[in-house]
């Protein structure tokens, strides 16, 4: 969940990049994990990608790190990514992975292992963006332009579907909360749909208490972005898809110590669940191979 104060100067809004309101956000994970080591050591996500895309626009984002709690959130959940994100390419290393609304971030610096490959997907005005930030992409990554709210979108990745195809490792950050509903439900049912079994699908979500609730959170407000998309029931979800199965729920309790845990469990019964967490989805086959 993106949360941060203003960034300090007019001079720095991303709108001067012909940024839409949701995708101007991408600002504040990126200055988080260039620089959020400073508050939180322990987190480093060592993101030398991240630095670099600073130092290419130019822009100060210091009055982000004054949001404290936020830079937290952010460096857990690619914390989170990461972990999850090892694990599967221990298991599936020739596999594909790819970030749907990638803003800034570049996964791929930590997950390659010389054999998968990735890709990067965005509107094609943070596609502009990134070009100008990444020059040299990496080998076997490649990056397209695409509208998540729009149905196709696997076939135009051109994205294996084909059910001896290896599974397909998908990440969603920072993006689900700005959707509607219907629209959380049709991305889900494109991967339940295509995805071969054994893919994973990696999103964060909030509690559904923040929907309508961006104009208390400064830097959201100062975009013009809303969150419009929240879930407390994990199951609610699995209805998308009969193929999809929950494999895990984090929580950010974890990141603020056992309080905030305590907390959690009490709040839990009006709340439902965490206020901002980590979810996997793995998509099965439905009809396995008798032997």
């Amino acid at each position: 969940m993106q949360l941060s104060p203003a960034i300090a100067s007019p001079q720095a809004r991303p709108s001067r990049w012909g940024l839409g309101c949701v995708s101007s956000t991408l600002l504040i994970p990126l200055a988080a994990r260039a620089n959020g080591c400073t508050l939180f050591p322990q987190l480093d996500p060592d993101d030398e990608q991240a630095k670099d895309a600073l130092r290419t626009l130019g822009t100060n984002v210091h009055a982000y790190l004054a949001d404290w709690a936020t830079v937290l959130n952010v460096l857990w959940r690619t914390q989170v990514i990461k972990d999850m994100g090892h694990a599967f390419f221990d298991r599936h290393p020739y596999s594909q992975g790819v970030n749907l609304g990638a803003g800034l971030s570049s996964y791929f610096q930590w997950l390659d292992n010389g054999n998968n490959r990735w890709l990067d997907a965005d509107l094609p005005e943070v596609m502009s963006l990134r070009r100008l930030c990444f020059h040299a992409l990496p080998a076997h990554c490649r990056q397209h332009t695409l509208n998540i709210t729009r149905p196709g979108w696997w076939k135009r990745l051109k994205l294996p579907s084909s059910p001896d195809a290896q599974p397909v490792l998908l990440i969603c950050e920072g993006v689900l909360m700005y959707l509607k509903a219907p629209q959380v439900d049709a991305l889900l049912k494109e991967v339940g749909e295509n995805a071969p079994a054994g893919s994973e699908f990696i999103f964060d979500f909030m509690s559904p208490i923040g929907i309508g609730q961006a104009m208390f959170h400064p830097s959201v407000h100062d975009t013009g972005a809303q969150f419009t998309w929240g879930t407390s029931q994990p199951d609610q979800l699995l209805h998308a898809h009969p193929r999809l199965t929950l494999q895990c729920r984090r929580s950010i309790s974890e990141a603020y110590g056992w309080a905030a845990r305590f907390a959690e469990q009490c709040w839990k019964p009006w709340l439902g669940g965490p206020l901002y967490g980590m979810m996997m989805m793995k998509v099965r086959d439905l009809h396995p191979t008798q032997h």
